[in-house]
């Protein structure tokens, strides 16, 4: 089996024993005489697999039996609409906090359909190298919501604390942080994130939503983006993406074996901390993130010289770590160690970043 390191941000690894799993079931699913993929949404055994994927994930993310949890889809893009046609009819304004590329998507979303939305924080004057620092008083006290994204793919950063909203729902992007490590679920209103990063290949979008905010919606809103809906009907309105829920089933049976996300933050700690404490260690690569909004997921260098960069990318890819050009507005590289990344990846990582800076001395 040739399998490389993928360092991809999306879709990205998934773990083997998942894959293996998968592989083992693809043809045939338990008597059913049927791959998954064949099965109707409505069957029993269909309706075995998303009940069990929702009751797992609940367990591993402790979610309150007062909030829903959808399996949707659309990505996580989408519910930059979604959110506000939702959550707008509360007092008709929202606040935003753009800390990079996709929440400040989100908020132009909001923007174009004419409600009540500001920006009440952001970094982007410093190339968003840090998350905005917040208070409670920073945000409108008659806000419908607070929209954050809790960790920015494209960046590198991640919000330290929870940001404190005081009684106005916290809205929180996690695409790329979800299962990554315990959460506070009951800290926020809505939690959404396109499953490709860390839960399941694409086409499949988790959101997990607090009962009292389902009943807000802008009445304009197309049906197909309703969370009420949806929640009443059981994710399966219409026929939702049935092979991606049951491989996050899998990834959540996965997480459970080995301990739940409390053993998964451990884990993802330690390879952070040797691909870090690397960058910190020497002056032939730059870390542009300042320390105190590091992302644990994704981890961003430069050398300085885009020629450079390019030349690292493709070496590395040749020596089995695929996937390491940053995103095309940023440059650069772009380690995404997700929870499937096993750090014997990380560490084949660090020793060819020495080895590269070593063979290719900057002027």
């Amino acid at each position: 089996m040739n399998r490389v390191f993928n360092f991809s941000a999306g879709p990205s690894m998934l773990p083997l024993p998942v894959l293996e799993k998968a592989a083992a079931e693809l043809i045939t699913y338990g008597d059913s005489g049927m791959s998954v993929m064949e099965m109707s949404h409505r069957s029993p055994d269909y309706e075995a697999i998303i009940a069990d994927a929702e009751k797992m994930l609940r367990e591993l993310m402790n979610i309150p039996e007062n909030y829903k949890v959808l399996f949707l889809q659309g990505g996580a893009s989408t519910q930059f609409a979604a959110v506000p046609l939702n959550l707008i009819g509360r007092t008709g304004k929202a606040d935003y906090v753009v800390s990079g590329q996709f929440s400040g998507k989100a908020f132009k979303e909001a923007q174009k359909m004419g409600y009540d939305v500001v920006c009440t924080a952001t970094s982007k004057e410093d190339n968003f190298d840090h998350i905005p620092a917040l208070t409670r008083d920073m945000f409108r006290p008659d806000a419908s919501y607070v929209h954050i994204c809790y960790n920015n793919t494209i960046y590198g950063t991640k919000y330290a604390d929870i940001p404190d909203t005081g009684d106005i729902p916290l809205v929180a992007d996690m695409s790329s942080c979800i299962l990554s490590e315990p959460v506070d679920v009951s800290r926020f209103g809505v939690i959404y994130a396109g499953a490709q990063k860390n839960m399941a290949p694409a086409g499949l979008t988790i959101v997990i939503v607090r009962e009292d905010l389902l009943d807000y919606a802008d009445p304009k809103m197309p049906t197909m983006l309703e969370w009420k809906t949806m929640a009443e009907n059981g994710s399966m309105y219409n026929t939702p993406p049935c092979y991606t829920i049951y491989v996050a089933k899998l990834v959540c049976e996965w997480l459970l074996s080995i301990g739940g996300l409390s053993e998964m933050k451990k884990y993802n700690e330690k390879k952070a901390a040797v691909l870090y404490n690397y960058l910190d260690s020497q002056n032939y690569y730059i870390a542009p993130v300042k320390k105190d909004s590091r992302s644990m997921m994704n981890v961003t260098f430069v050398t300085g010289d885009a020629e450079l960069d390019k030349k690292f990318a493709k070496e590395a890819a040749a020596a089995g770590l695929k996937n390491l050009k940053g995103h095309r507005s940023v440059g650069g590289m772009r380690a995404s160690i997700y929870n499937a990344m096993p750090s014997e990846g990380v560490d084949k990582l660090v020793a060819f970043m020495k080895e590269f800076a070593a063979a290719n001395p900057k002027a």
